[in-house]
């Protein structure tokens, strides 16, 4: 098992150069590449919710090898031409598949001191700022992403890590609306979530986006109490609708509806542990809440925290927001 911890040596450099020496955000102990000798001391990447330290998963050596192989590749370009804006955007994403978030931020914000209109880069910097539990940054450059596309055509993302059929399904407008409501969602500011997955559904053009976007906002508008607003949005997805890789959104909408019940959703092993997913075992604790079963919802969550080396993946954020809400001492408490 193997993560990049830090910047490795060319990233390093750039950002040094740019940032003008001592104090660039990258100068870090610089990690061995796979192969070498090296000690394992992970580095903390962010805080959550509920005050735990997070560092980065370990990934399979495998995953880790081919991840670090695109590193590579992405790593060369950016070294050929260093103020590309789009080589340094694939330098974040590549870096952050490789659990090194800081690393990735720290691209992204030298690449805005470049490019400072690129839109692309708000909604990237946002992003990993949302997984590094960063709320009110990740608004702030989704806010900022919206302002830069208004008036212009939206465009095809192309995927870091492809789905099976090779066939991107989002768009820059599409990511900037999606991770922006969510931001509000796990802040718990529902009517600006609401508003944010309106905006998204106007973008949403692929089945998988569709899903995505209508499954946060049913749970957002259900925690607001439109009931009305929520079945509406539920009307417009249905069994068969050809998605890629969001089956799991589809079924969770589908349980919503009725048309399929929890054990279908979770699977088991033949020890009856459940088989799902962190993001689809959110998505059951969240019905079991609007279900009036906090109890249930709450086995849910901590279900979910539990798988600690998932917490990069939205459901685990979503769980961790949940349990900091059940926890949260009353003002009656705390007087």
């Amino acid at each position: 098992m193997m993560t990049l911890r830090v910047l490795p040596p060319v990233v390093l450099l750039v950002l040094l150069s740019a940032c003008g020496g001592s104090d660039a955000p990258g100068e870090r102990p610089v990690s061995a590449r796979p192969g070498e000798e090296h000690e394992e001391l992970p580095e903390v990447e962010a805080t959550s919710l509920l005050g735990e330290a997070l560092v980065p998963p370990e990934l399979p050596e495998e995953v880790y090898r081919e991840r670090y192989a695109r590193f590579e590749e992405a790593e060369e370009v950016m070294a050929a031409d260093p103020d590309d804006a789009d080589a340094l955007i694939w330098l974040g994403r590549r870096t952050a598949y490789l659990g090194a978030y800081r690393d990735a931020i720290d691209i992204y914000s030298h690449a805005l001191s470049l490019h400072p209109d690129d839109a692309r880069l708000y909604r990237h910097r946002g992003h990993r700022y949302l997984t590094v539990r960063e709320m009110d940054n990740a608004i702030a450059d989704f806010r900022e992403g919206v302002r830069r596309v208004e008036g212009h055509p939206d465009q095809v993302e192309p995927d870091g890590l492809p789905n099976a059929r090779g066939i991107p399904t989002s768009t820059l407008q599409f990511n900037i609306w999606y991770h922006l409501g969510l931001a509000h969602y796990v802040k718990g500011e529902f009517e600006e979530a609401a508003d944010a997955y309106a905006a998204c559904w106007e973008v949403s053009a692929h089945p998988d986006s569709k899903v995505a976007t209508a499954y946060w906002w049913y749970l957002t508008l259900h925690r607001l109490g439109r009931d009305a607003d929520a079945a509406a949005v539920l009307a417009r997805v249905h069994e068969g609708m050809d998605v890629i890789e969001g089956t799991g959104y589809l079924d969770l909408l589908l349980l919503f509806k009725g048309e399929r019940d929890v054990g279908q959703i979770l699977g088991s092993d033949e020890e009856g542990t459940a088989l799902a997913g962190v993001t689809t075992r959110y998505g059951v604790g969240a019905w079991h809440l609007l279900n009036g079963q906090p109890s249930q919802a709450e086995e849910i969550f901590r279900g979910v925290l539990a798988q600690k080396d998932q917490w990069a993946a939205f459901g685990y954020l979503a769980a961790e927001a949940e349990v900091a809400r059940m926890t949260k001492p009353s003002p009656s408490a705390q007087e």
